[in-house]
């Protein structure tokens, strides 16, 4: 039989993998605030639709494979971010172990509630034909099958829905979303979680939809944050260059929290990502909360960062060197730092004034809301797949993984962060590299991880065992 310090130790290392969890972010003013300290969260993230959009079906999402959310989760902890936008989901799949998985990794989720199917979208050119009951079966069940997770940090309403294609009533209905989404959470979960909109950069509007999105109505319409899809800065820009500090001046006034939704143009490869250091600057985190490199997964239009094959091995590409190298520079303790002037912004009260384009309505008056879509509202989805935080069973990815130069990285885990803890760069890095390289010479990719040895798991020992209690063990 075992000592009793062997078994006891052992017990304690089973719980590594028990589910800890993050700390949920709100908004305050123009900043997300972790809800427990008040600490400014600022997004460092990537956009994550394995396959793309034709990737996706009603039996397969990107949170619904465990393995692959693992090695994925694993690797994005490494790289050093901390939040994933998920574009296309289904409502009906079971989701707790990918979701867990990335909250043990200290990862936040974004989640889009519109699907590519028929019937999971609005139509940017008949809203009206699309504005039913249906398509909040899709909308209200990703904000069911997601309610329950810590690091769910907020649903995006819409994606580019307003551009040169757009009728001109459009954005009175992605407002009546939003409109139904807040009080179908107001009504059926236990916590606010954040509904806003993601734009595209046409910047002849874009003042106006920032505008139009973030004043406040009586019907409690509003985003609660506004995302951008920008691709300006390519290759070694620079601020003024890249028009980043038109944007800074922009949104510098903006009530709500604004991030890039995606960035990372790739007109110049690989990406040096140099605009990260201007997106992260004193400047810019007075206007911005942070950014989502646009993608995880190299796809047909060649933004990966991460190569997937065929039998499930990864490749890591020479844009997620470059990423992790800019996201180390970065001063993670004053991007961190609450600053009081920006949580006490307010916003404006709608009015046709702040209007100029004819792309928008004058007119903030919202479409009836369906009454079966009230019912849901009222009674909570019935049928709905509601998710809950499951224990991670392993940290050991089960693929192989390779760097730019085709040689294997062993020793790449998932590091199982303590309860309230999110990821940060450089301090989670996990595996190595050793060999010859491309050029013969030998290289190393280890990180050093401050809560655990490369390779090894962090234990998480918060509301476990005290480390004098644990230390009691030995001397038994």
């Amino acid at each position: 039989m075992l000592p009793t310090y062997v078994r006891l130790f052992t017990a304690v290392c089973a719980l590594a993998t028990t589910a800890s969890a993050v700390v949920p972010v709100e908004v305050k003013g123009k900043d997300f605030v972790n809800s427990q300290t008040g600490a400014r969260f600022q997004i460092l993230g990537v956009d994550y639709q394995p396959g793309g959009s034709s990737g996706f079906t009603k039996d397969k999402d990107p949170l619904s494979d465990p393995d692959a959310c693992l090695r994925d989760a694993a690797l994005m902890q490494r790289l050093g971010v901390n939040t994933i936008r998920i574009y296309n989901l289904s409502p009906s799949l079971n989701h707790d172990e990918c979701a867990s998985i990335f909250n043990a990794a200290g990862i936040y989720m974004i989640l889009d509630v519109n699907s590519p199917l028929y019937g999971g979208y609005l139509d940017r050119t008949d809203p009206k034909s699309t504005y039913n009951d249906v398509y909040f079966q899709q909308v209200f069940g990703v904000v069911e099958a997601f309610k329950n997770f810590p690091n769910t940090l907020a649903f995006f309403a819409g994606n580019e829905v307003i551009n040169e294609q757009s009728v001109k009533n459009v954005p009175t209905y992605v407002r009546a979303v939003q409109r139904d989404m807040k009080d179908y959470i107001a009504k059926n979960l236990n916590r606010t979680i954040p509904v806003g909109y993601s734009a595209a950069d046409i910047r002849p509007i874009l003042m106006d939809t920032l505008n139009y999105f973030m004043c406040e109505d009586d019907a409690n319409s509003h985003s609660d944050f506004f995302g951008l899809n920008s691709y300006s800065w390519c290759g070694n820009s620079s601020y003024t260059k890249s028009g980043y500090d038109v944007l800074t001046e922009d949104f510098a006034n903006a009530s709500l929290p604004v991030f890039f939704s995606e960035y990372g143009c790739n007109e110049v490869k690989p990406r040096y990502f140099t605009e990260v250091e201007a997106l992260y600057g004193a400047e810019m985190t007075q206007s911005f909360s942070g950014g989502l490199v646009y993608e995880y997964t190299q796809e047909e239009n060649e933004y990966g960062l991460v190569q997937i094959n065929d039998n499930g091995t990864a490749s890591l590409r020479v844009d997620y060197d470059n990423l992790m190298a800019q996201y180390k520079k970065l001063d993670m303790t004053r991007i961190q730092a609450s600053n009081t002037t920006q949580t006490s912004f307010k916003a404006p009260k709608c009015d046709s004034s702040l209007i100029t384009n004819s792309t928008f309505t004058d007119s903030f008056d919202l479409p009836k809301r369906p009454a079966k879509v009230q019912k849901m509202i009222d009674d909570g989805l019935s049928n709905a797949n509601t998710g809950k935080l499951v224990d991670v069973k392993t940290t050991d990815i089960p693929q192989k993984v390779y760097n730019a130069n085709g040689q294997e990285i062993t020793g790449i885990k998932l590091n199982v962060l303590a309860s309230g803890e999110s990821n940060t760069p450089g301090a989670h890095s996990s595996g190595s590299t050793s060999g010859s390289s491309g050029s013969g010479g030998s290289s190393s990719s280890s990180g050093s991880d401050k809560k655990g040895a490369a390779g090894t798991i962090s234990v998480p020992f918060v509301g476990l065992l005290s480390a004098a209690s644990f230390m009691a063990f030995f001397v038994l």
